[in-house]
């Protein structure tokens, strides 16, 4: 297949699946319940760190945690006080647990404490200026790793390219974030970072269909196969690459079922 021809493919792909109608059976639904930038922020991260497994448990455990959060995460994040987080204790999802969420918040509460934004206490630029995503994929990593409040098991959940992760979950919630387009099913809030720079999320539905249209050949679903995937997408679109994430997912969740 020629790269027109790939491009027609995922471009017909976006077109059928990519719309409004996406958000609803998606865990990017739980940050679209919000109007305010912080809000959005808070329960985008969280829905991104549980998004694994069945959808529709991940969007309900989503629920289940902002409802214990009042529904106002950021005021929740910035002023809950020991009472409040006691709430947190009983939460469960797969492997996640109270101790985990409890760290996470306490963490979040001491980062808004000192910036704006999450994406401020994340932005890390090179010499030229230049914002370089595995490098801000790393220092979201620290802010948590190097937390008194986060337990040692809870990092299996923020992970690091540096590390050789994919980075699935936050490479998505970045995606989130970041990109702005006429569909309004991203968010386009976080500026310093554009979407030329963003990398596509490689879940198993992506990676497959990647390469059977030959846009990835690392057989490993690591960092080095993430970078490969986005060189590739970039000669497709090298102002939006990882708009194709939901060209490619959309195929692989498609092929999936009709396999099963």
């Amino acid at each position: 297949m020629t790269l027109p021809e790939k491009k027609q493919l995922l471009d017909d792909a976006l077109n059928l699946y990519y719309n409004r109608a996406f958000i609803e059976h998606d865990p990017i639904s739980i940050p679209h319940r919000f109007t305010q930038f912080r809000d959005i922020e808070i329960a985008g991260f969280f829905a991104a760190l549980f998004a694994w497994g069945n959808r529709k448990t991940i969007i309900n455990k989503s629920i289940d945690l902002l409802d214990r959060m009042d529904n106002s995460p950021y005021d929740y994040v910035t002023q809950a006080n020991t009472l409040d987080l006691a709430t947190l204790k009983t939460f469960k999802h797969r492997t996640f647990n109270g101790e985990d969420v409890l760290g996470i918040v306490k963490t979040l509460q001491s980062i808004y404490a000192r910036y704006d934004s999450l994406e401020d206490a994340l932005i890390v630029k090179d010499q030229d200026r230049q914002v370089n995503i595995k490098e801000n994929l790393h220092k979201l990593h620290l802010l948590f790793a190097q937390s008194p409040y986060v337990a040692k098991r809870t990092m299996r959940h923020i992970a690091s390219p540096y590390k050789k992760a994919a980075c699935k979950r936050l490479v998505m919630y970045f995606r989130w974030m970041v990109r702005k387009d006429r569909s309004k099913v991203d968010f386009g809030l976080w500026t310093n970072i554009k979407s030329r720079q963003l990398e596509c999320p490689l879940d198993v539905h992506v990676a497959r269909i990647a390469r059977e249209l030959d846009l990835l050949y690392r057989k490993a679903n690591d960092w080095q196969a993430v970078e490969e995937l986005g060189r590739a997408l970039r000669e497709i679109d090298a102002n939006d690459p990882v708009k194709y994430d939901y060209a490619l997912f959309s195929l692989g969740l498609e092929s999936s079922r009709l396999n099963a």
